[in-house]
């Protein structure tokens, strides 16, 4: 008999896997729970920064800080990944940077793309209200379903295709009902340094950007075995040399006069942050919580961006808004919803005795693989959801 005092193998297994299960089920829901403050704080922060009275900061350098900031953090993992081996580091950089060149040429169009879509979340922000930015950039769900449909040949359940339509729904409802306020405050509000229709046109390129560039990444990635974090700190070199690029054309006179960092106060330093380590947190919480409450997490942030702009930010809420925000969150959550589970619910609804088709390991391991996209992006189904 064994002794009273010593456990069985199997009885240590069980209990070693039981507290690794709680161990990601609470790490799980606190990052959740920090998506969710960093989707509806990123873009309320911005608009708060680039409506404050006195000199504003440049947007050109502000895209560029944030890039530096993403590269240095993915290079610092990277080293605790080699066990704060600084040669070995700096040897893998070197080898999978410049030995493997025409493999890091390929992350010069995403690269590209992203630099674009953070200046131009800049420039939406800064002419559309906060909750209608929340939920126009949801469209980038649409864009990066037709775009998967068209360069990865991918399929959509019924479920997804009924998402897309209640998406597009929502945000012409809230759209419609934004233009009805512009025009009937147009003779009543004092000339603004706002435009709606620039706003709303950067919001509706960076969602076309932001689809094309996440399935082009995301073919990428499929193609190799590179990790998150390399990946990320090529995009992080394109992004800085292209952003610097940027800045120079757009503000190289400017900078030059003023300073780079000319404007940037404690506020703006916490946009930068935001944003940089943003599209981070994202590769954490795809990999520990599923896209259903992913999906719950987003839609929360655009409920929570609202309310926050109700009582700080002077935004007025109505019926056409709450029901176009209503129909954008349940689209993102039925979109949201892995493809097994909506087949499953459309069969029981349809008493079907067919099931749906499981997803692969391999499926599940890309999703969990992939990054959003101010830094990063994720697969279709997971990365879309994110506030990059």
């Amino acid at each position: 008999m064994m002794a009273a005092g010593i456990r069985s193998p199997v009885a240590e297994e069980k209990t070693s896997r039981s507290q690794t299960e709680a161990a990601h089920r609470r790490l799980k829901y606190a990052s959740l729970a920090v998506l969710v403050v960093q989707n509806a704080s990123l873009i309320l922060s911005i608009r708060y920064v680039r409506t404050l009275p006195g000199d504003r900061f440049f947007t050109t350098s502000a895209v560029v800080m944030a890039e530096i900031l993403k590269l240095l953090t993915c290079v610092v993992i990277i080293l605790l990944q080699k066990r704060l081996n600084v040669k070995d580091t700096v040897y893998f950089l070197v080898d999978s940077i410049v030995f493997q060149y025409k493999d890091t040429l390929k992350l010069a169009v995403p690269s590209l793309i992203y630099t674009l879509q953070n200046n131009l979340q800049y420039v939406a922000i800064s002419n559309l209200p906060a909750a209608t930015f929340q939920v126009t950039y949801q469209l980038k769900i649409l864009t990066t379903a037709l775009f998967s449909v068209m360069m990865l040949r991918k399929t959509l359940s019924r479920v997804q295709w009924v998402s897309l339509l209640l998406l597009f729904a929502g945000v012409a409802i809230v759209q419609v009902d934004q233009e009805r306020k512009k025009e009937e405050q147009a003779s009543s509000v004092e000339g603004s340094s706002q435009n709606y229709t620039v706003g709303l046109l950067a919001v509706v390129v960076s969602c076309l950007s932001s689809g094309f560039a996440g399935v082009y990444f995301e073919k990428i990635l499929k193609g190799s075995s590179a990790s998150v974090w390399m990946r990320n700190v090529q995009l992080g070199i394109f992004g800085t040399v292209l952003g610097m690029l940027g800045l120079w054309w757009n503000d190289g006179d400017a900078v030059a006069e003023s300073g780079f960092l000319f404007g940037y106060t404690g506020a703006v330093w916490c946009v930068i942050f935001n944003q940089a380590f943003g599209g981070l947190l994202v590769a954490v919480v795809v990999k520990y919580a599923d896209n259903i409450l992913k999906g719950f997490a987003t839609s929360f942030s655009i409920v929570v961006s609202t309310v926050v702009s109700v009582y700080l930010l002077g935004f007025h809420v109505d019926l056409l808004f709450t029901l176009g925000a209503g129909l954008v969150i349940g689209a993102v959550y039925m979109y949201s919803l892995p493809k097994a589970a909506a087949s499953s619910s459309v069969a029981a609804a349809s008493s079907s005795v067919s099931l749906a088709s499981p997803r692969t390991e391999g499926d599940a391991e890309m999703e969990a693989f992939l990054p959003k996209a101010q830094g990063g992006v994720a697969s279709p189904a997971a990365a879309v959801l994110a506030t990059d």
